[in-house]
C-alpha cells in the first residue's frame, strides 16, 4: 500500500476516474501524490507564505489571496483555436485571467500570435502534449517527447517555460509523474467539467458549470469548440455575483508554487 505522508501529499493512484484503476490502486502498483489545492496552500514553505504576505501588504498590490479569497481557477484545454482572440477579449472586459493548457500540433504551431497575446494579457501558459496521446498508453521516451516539445515551442515563442500541463483524459501514473518532474512540470487536474465537447449548447454548458462550482475548483472547458466561449460572459458574471474570484492555477495555489511531478486536484 501507498505510504502515509502529510495530510497535504494524500498518495493517489493513476486511476481516479475508473474503477478498474481503482483496483489497481488497492494492489499498491502504480502510486503518485495528489495534493488538494487549499492543502498545498497550507504545506507551503514558511519564507514563500513570508513573501506572499509581504506582497499583499505593498500598497496597491491587487495581488489575490486565495487562502482568504473565494477562489476558483478557470481552466481551457485543447487551444487556441478561431476562438481563443474573442475568449481573451471577454476575459478582458471582465478583468479575469484563466490558464491555458495548450497543445501543441496544430494549434501552437499554427497560431503562435495567440500564444504570444495569452501571454501578454497575463494569463498562464501550460502544457496539454503536442499531438493529445494518452500519456499512460505510450512509451516513457514518446511522454517525453510529446511534453518537451510544448515546452520547447512555447519558450521560442514567448521565453516562457510552462510549469504546468494536463494529461490528456486526466489519465497519469507514477512513470507520467516522474517524466513531469524531471521536466519541471506539475500536473493539474480538474474538479468542474461542463463536458463542452459533447454539446454546442451554450446554457447547457453554462450551468453545468454553476452547478458543479465550489471554492478552490477547478473549472475545465475548452476553447475549440462553438458553444464554449459564448457562454464564458454568463458563466464569469454568476460566479462574481456568487463571490468568486477568478485565477489562474499559480494563483489558486500560491503561496505554494507548483511542485513538477505533484498531481493536483480539488
Amino acid at each position: 500500500m501507498p505510504k502515509q505522508i502529510s495530510a497535504a501529499r494524500r498518495s493517489s493512484i493513476a486511476g481516479l476516474l475508473t474503477a478498474a484503476s481503482l483496483a489497481l490502486a488497492l494492489s499498491g502498483c502504480a502510486s503518485y501524490d495528489v495534493t488538494a489545492p487549499a492543502d498545498a496552500r497550507a504545506d507551503a514553505p514558511a519564507a514563500d507564505v513570508k513573501a506572499k504576505d509581504a506582497k499583499a501588504g505593498e500598497a496597491g498590490s491587487g495581488a489575490v489571496d486565495c487562502r482568504k479569497a473565494k477562489c476558483v481557477a478557470l481552466t481551457f484545454d485543447a487551444g487556441p483555436s478561431e476562438n481563443t482572440n474573442r475568449l481573451l477579449d471577454i476575459l478582458k472586459e471582465n478583468k479575469a485571467h484563466a490558464t491555458f493548457f495548450m497543445l501543441g500540433k496544430n494549434h501552437i504551431a499554427e497560431r503562435p500570435a495567440e500564444v504570444k497575446r495569452i501571454d501578454a494579457e497575463g494569463h498562464e501558459l501550460a502544457n496539454h502534449t503536442w499531438s493529445h496521446q494518452i500519456l499512460t498508453d505510450i512509451k516513457p521516451d514518446e511522454v517525453k517527447r510529446e511534453l518537451s516539445r510544448v515546452q520547447d515551442e512555447v519558450h521560442r515563442i514567448t521565453g516562457k517555460t510552462p510549469t504546468l500541463m494536463r494529461p490528456p483524459q486526466g489519465r497519469t501514473d507514477r512513470e507520467v509523474s516522474r517524466i513531469s518532474k524531471e521536466l519541471g512540470l506539475a500536473q493539474v487536474l480538474w474538479s468542474v467539467t461542463a463536458k463542452d465537447y459533447e454539446t454546442t449548447d451554450s446554457a447547457l454548458i453554462t450551468k453545468r458549470v454553476l452547478d458543479q462550482t465550489e471554492r478552490d475548483g477547478v473549472i475545465l472547458l475548452h476553447d475549440i469548440y462553438k458553444g464554449t466561449v459564448p457562454a464564458v460572459p454568463g458563466i464569469l458574471k454568476e460566479l462574481k455575483k456568487r463571490g468568486y474570484t477568478v485565477v489562474t492555477v499559480s494563483q489558486l495555489l500560491s503561496p505554494a508554487k507548483p511542485e513538477p511531478g505533484m498531481v493536483y486536484r480539488p
